[in-house]
């Protein structure tokens, strides 16, 4: 969507980094379902990559030359770990044979207009029986200045995600919501004050308090800043 949605994301991607429990939080929501053989979609300068380096096989990808090059020096001590170009939904010849067991998508569909042809490409990934672990915006009302900023072309229903990874061959049989908390804090700086980046403060803020968010789970009703969907390739 242009160089003002990359320098956004350059920006988010680097403060996101110094959210150590929100990253540790979403990696435990997602760990159990990550297997031996993954590929990461959109990995960024490895904020994710980060725990699940040591898996058997690890491909890190990313349209931009930039963060590959960082991916490459900050793993380059780890042989498992290969760091590629991907733009969805083209695939490079060389992925198709690697037969990914996991493939996992963090914030990236909605940065692509045609997210159909962006989930059948990575189908085509899967072995089968193999999981796509999947994390979208969520809540279309919290569209704003921020989703704008960062180049999203939408945010998620439940509805409108599960249409998608039907259409695409996949089942889940996990999709829930996650960050409650998250809700209230992009309705301020996207839909309020009209903020085209998170306030570093308040993200400070915010992660200390991951330990309060986590018991998200014991509450009655079930509503996030985020869709978690856990698809399936069947076996054939």
């Amino acid at each position: 969507m242009g160089t003002n949605a990359d320098a956004v994301g350059a920006t988010t991607l680097e403060r996101m980094a110094t959210a150590r429990a929100f990253n540790r939080w979403m990696y435990q929501r997602l760990g159990p379902w990550i297997g031996r053989r993954v590929l990461e979609v959109g990995s960024g300068i490895g904020n994710m990559s980060q725990f699940i380096a040591d898996r058997e096989r690890v491909v890190l990808t990313d349209t931009d030359a930039g963060y590959r090059e960082r991916l490459r020096a900050r793993f380059a001590h780890r042989a498992n770990v290969a760091v590629r170009e991907l733009s969805l939904p083209d695939i490079p010849d060389g992925l198709v044979a690697e037969r990914f067991d996991t493939i996992v998508c963090l914030n990236v569909l909605e940065h692509i207009e045609d997210d159909r042809a962006a989930l059948a490409a990575l189908r085509g990934l899967l072995a089968p029986g193999g999981r796509l672990v999947l994390v979208v915006p969520a809540v279309p009302f919290l569209y704003g200045t921020l989703d704008r900023a960062l180049g999203h072309y939408r945010r998620y229903t439940r509805s409108l995600l599960r249409e998608r990874y039907a259409e695409a061959g996949l089942a889940a049989p996990r999709l829930e919501y996650f960050n409650l908390a998250g809700l209230l804090g992009w309705w301020l700086a996207a839909r309020v004050l009209r903020r085209e980046t998170i306030p570093p403060g308040w993200l400070r803020v915010y992660d200390a308090l991951v330990p309060l968010f986590r018991l998200e789970w014991l509450l009655p009703w079930r509503i996030g800043q985020s869709l978690i969907a856990i698809c399936e390739r069947p076996r054939e």
